[in-house]
């Protein structure tokens, strides 16, 4: 769609978080819990681990709070049992969500979450009626500001092992497989290259373009969902426009 911007959702979704620095650590320390329960605390036999290390250590959590989250996982120090959940619904306009959660309460949870929704003007569905519209990758971005040579980045980033790499509005964008980020992004900084930003999200197969009054009761939705204790990662299918976000930033 004309005007679309990748880096449009990115760097509105990057300042909400950046609002809510103390929780997303205590989201970022619950998945490195979990992640070391399900699989060890040596990231180099776990892969999932690794992810979340590196979203740790992107988001400057000192080592020592990273190292005690491992060993609640591991079983070494006292700590909460946490669950895997996923809710899926739509929110006004028809636009997908996915909603990944860890909680020590499904009860309360799954209450909290629907509530959130029917108060926003939006709706639970079945297991699988959103969940196939979303494929989870690691996404890497480089932006203008760094000074990066988008050509060398872009034939790096293939030869560590990234799937694609393209420039959009000012921005390189590096795709790989889920698991595959911090080796990716390891082999690029080698290079001399320090992304702006990485994470691991759901990329949903199509996007829904909404008008602005509908995008802010969806933003409105992200943000309560975001909010919640137990939510970790909320996914959407919203097609922001730069012309939509600059009108959100005005709001």
């Amino acid at each position: 769609m004309a005007g679309h911007s990748k880096w449009a959702n990115i760097k509105h979704r990057k300042g909400r978080q950046d609002a809510k620095r103390a929780k997303f650590w205590t989201k970022i320390l619950r998945e490195v819990q979990v992640a070391a329960k399900l699989a060890g605390p040596d990231p180099d036999s776990n892969p999932r681990l690794r992810v979340c290390l590196n979203d740790a250590r992107s988001h400057n959590i000192p080592k020592d709070t990273i190292k005690r989250a491992i060993e609640k996982g591991a079983g070494l120090a006292g700590g909460e049992d946490f669950v895997e959940l996923v809710y899926e619904g739509y929110a006004p306009g028809g636009v997908a969500m996915l909603v990944e959660c860890l909680s020590d309460n499904r009860n309360r949870t799954a209450a909290n979450v629907r509530s959130i929704f029917s108060k926003a003007g939006g709706n639970l569905g079945a297991e699988g009626s959103v969940a196939y519209l979303f494929n989870k990758q690691g996404k890497i971005w480089f932006d203008a500001e760094s000074c990066v040579d988008f050509d060398e980045v872009m034939m790096g980033a293939l030869e560590a092992g990234a799937l694609d790499a393209e420039e959009d509005d000012g921005t390189l964008e590096v795709t790989c497989g889920a698991y595959d980020l911090p080796s990716v992004q390891e082999g690029l900084e080698t290079t001399g290259y320090k992304p702006s930003r990485s994470e691991v999200v759901q990329v949903p197969a199509t996007t829904v373009a909404v008008d602005v009054a509908t995008a802010k009761k969806v933003m409105s939705l992200i943000d309560k969902l975001e909010d919640d204790d137990d939510v970790q990662r909320v996914s959407s299918n919203l097609e922001l426009t730069a012309e939509v976000a600059e009108a959100l930033e005005h709001l």
